[in-house]
């Protein structure tokens, strides 16, 4: 096993940023990646995080992602935005919705930001709950690259598609919901099959449309939806919302998040703020008795708690890292 070493936030923001600057990102553009690859580590979701790097250099450096490109925002109605990703990162994107969305949703009550020609947005969780933590009740939707076929079909149409939710309690961290509508995340069967490991029957389906335990063969084939049938439907719903609404690419059209090879993919993501005082001043109270009934039961935890503690954790004792991790990402584009 690889000994790990441990680095501050601030560090790892900083490899992150330069390794990215050295792959033809602007410095800006670099900062707003390397705050969300970040917030992925404090949530233990390093598969969103430190991982992430050598494959977005690679994909700014040679254009599938257009590091110099800079997100704009127009606003078409007065609770509604369209934000242009422009090929670039999705994050800056995001950070340009969440702000217009902080100055709407109060005006309106309730307000939409479309993001269109996006890339990955990272973990959803974190999205909504920097919403959260400004007062707001937060929806977050985004298509991935096709993973997942509909229901009874073998074609996999579909991304996995998270779907997150976030409201913030008068006392303590919000609650959070973040869910993807595959069974399990891809990620485990990718390393299923690094590892030359089989996976449990119920994971994926072969390209025929069959349960498989051969990771190869889950790879070459769909994942199994979330629910069965009602995760295919839901799956659709976020297709929806995210491309037909904004006129991003659908799953189907899309090209991998994980390689440098393709045109850009042009996902798309819509983020709904509500505001929670818009039926009177009870919602707070309200979602604290919630959180209080959920939490008094025997064995019942809070969505997200865990994560917080560990997000605490971390940073007070420092984002865990390979020598190995360092020293990839140090000679990035060196």
């Amino acid at each position: 096993m690889t000994a790990e070493n441990t680095m501050s936030v601030n560090a790892v923001h900083l490899l992150i940023r330069d390794a990215l600057m050295r792959s033809n990102t602007a410095q800006p553009a670099a900062n707003s990646v390397a705050r969300a690859l970040v917030a992925a580590e404090l949530a233990g979701q390093t598969g969103h995080g430190l991982r992430r790097v050598g494959s977005y250099a690679a994909q700014a450096a040679c254009g599938k992602i257009d590091g110099q490109a800079q997100a704009s925002l127009k606003q078409l109605r007065p609770g509604a935005a369209l934000v242009d990703a422009a090929h670039g990162f999705a994050y800056p994107a995001v950070e340009l919705a969440q702000e217009w969305l902080v100055e709407a949703t109060p005006k309106q009550g309730i307000a939409l930001a479309g993001i269109t020609r996006s890339h990955h947005c990272g973990v959803a969780g974190v999205i909504v709950e920097a919403l959260a933590e400004k007062g707001l009740v937060a929806l977050l939707f985004a298509n991935t690259p096709a993973a997942m076929a509909p229901w009874g079909a073998k074609q996999p149409i579909f991304g996995t598609d998270p779907i997150a939710f976030s409201c913030p309690l008068p006392k303590g961290d919000p609650i959070t919901i973040d869910i993807a509508l595959s069974k399990v995340a891809r990620g485990k069967i990718m390393a299923a099959h690094q590892k030359g490991e089989d996976i449990p029957p119920d994971w994926a389906l072969d390209a025929d449309g069959n349960p498989t335990t051969d990771s190869a063969a889950a790879l070459a084939g769909s994942m199994a939806p979330l629910g069965d049938a009602k995760g295919t439907v839901l799956a659709l719903m976020v297709e929806l919302l995210c491309a037909g609404l904004t006129g991003a690419n659908f799953s189907y059209e899309q090209t991998s998040f994980l390689n440098a090879e393709g045109k850009p993919p042009g996902s798309g993501q819509a983020l709904i703020a509500i505001d929670p005082g818009a039926f009177g001043d009870h919602a707070p109270t309200r979602f604290a008795d919630m959180a209080h009934m959920l939490t008094s039961l025997d064995g019942a935890r809070m969505p997200g708690a865990r994560r917080h503690a560990l997000k605490r954790a971390i940073e007070r004792d420092g984002i865990a890292i390979t020598q190995a991790q360092i020293d990839e990402i140090g000679a990035i584009g060196l």
